[in-house]
């Protein structure tokens, strides 16, 4: 071996998500891409992701979903002011245990795609977890203002709901500081 083709042990570390640049530039006004490190198989995250309906039992403003068939999805998202956004998604692209990409159909109040991906960490510490979004907000720059400032903004939204999707698997429920529901109070008159 020539002494300039020395072994390294430099790792590249840098996020996929950064490398791979052609796939976070999205077709719309609002565009996000984030990715969170999970302790639990690719193959467990993608099976839960892949039924969409799971997808409110971690997310704030995703409603309900309800499957058409293997390929279409209806959404109900809640856009600014608490407004009903009906979506009807098809997954583009399925790569078991991997990839997931969607796009909107004609028959949504948006457009919108997005993707998410499921990578084995290289340090055999579970699963790298890159989401994408991108999206037309209603009403335009006007409605992009709103969304940030109601804190609904791609960018934030992804960000808490990888982060909710991260409890879910791997404690088992998404953390809150509100009180639950079914807890009484106590009578403080004896």
């Amino acid at each position: 071996m020539a002494e300039h083709d020395s072994l390294s042990t430099d790792a590249d570390v840098a996020s996929p998500a950064f490398i791979d640049k052609d796939n976070v530039e999205g077709d719309y006004g609002a565009n996000s891409v984030r990715a969170v490190l999970i302790n639990r198989p690719r193959q467990d995250l993608y099976a839960f992701w892949r039924n969409f309906e799971n997808l409110p039992s971690f997310t704030e403003n995703i409603k309900e979903v309800e499957t058409v068939d293997a390929v279409t999805t209806h959404w109900v998202v809640s856009g600014p002011g608490d407004i009903d956004i009906d979506l009807v998604a098809e997954v583009t692209e399925d790569v078991p245990g991997e990839r997931i990409a969607w796009r909107s159909t004609e028959n949504s109040d948006i457009d919108h795609k997005g993707w998410i991906e499921f990578r084995d960490n290289p340090f055999g510490r579970g699963t790298e977890v890159r989401a994408f979004l991108s999206y037309d907000p209603p009403a335009g720059a006007v409605g992009k203002l709103v969304a940030k400032v109601m804190q609904r903004e791609p960018r934030i939204q992804i960000r808490r709901e990888l982060r909710r999707f991260k409890q879910l698997m791997e404690a088992g429920e998404v953390s809150t500081s509100k009180a639950p529901d079914a807890a009484p109070r106590a009578d403080r008159h004896f």
